[in-house]
């Protein structure tokens, strides 16, 4: 297993009225969106065009703890950091803030795939180092 110090990738946020539930808050399974969109923005950010053809991405598990409800005018940045990767996973932590206040917690393990097999694929020590540098 790879672990280390890694970039943490900011994402902006943009909350849209379709958003906001009943409550007058975010939908809670709009955070899965969020760490989906987040997730694939920073695998296309730090990684070559090659390899964002070759694997694909996909969720396994979310792990989310809510802080404090957000809403529609709340301006929300999600900063995802890689936590580690072992074989063909890799885990992440995201977090969505506003302003200095962190408010939900997201931890999530991913499993990189073959873009044309669609089976898993081990992470090389190259795709590792993109989002854990040694």
């Amino acid at each position: 297993m790879i672990t280390s110090a890694a970039p943490t990738f900011e994402h902006p946020i943009a909350i849209t009225p379709s958003d906001i539930d009943d409550m007058g808050h975010v939908n809670n399974a709009v955070y899965l969106r969020w760490v989906q969109e987040t997730v694939v923005d920073y695998w296309q950010h730090i990684s070559p065009v090659d390899a964002q053809e070759e694997l694909l991405w996909v969720a396994l598990k979310h792990e989310i703890t809510y802080r404090v409800p957000l809403f529609l005018d709340d301006k929300v940045d999600a900063l995802v950091t890689a936590t580690g990767t072992r074989g063909s996973r890799a885990s992440f932590s995201t977090n969505f803030r506003r302003g200095e206040d962190i408010a939900t917690e997201v931890r999530s393990l991913w499993c990189c795939v073959d873009a044309v097999t669609r089976r898993p694929r081990r992470i090389t020590h190259d795709i590792a180092r993109r989002f854990l540098p040694s």
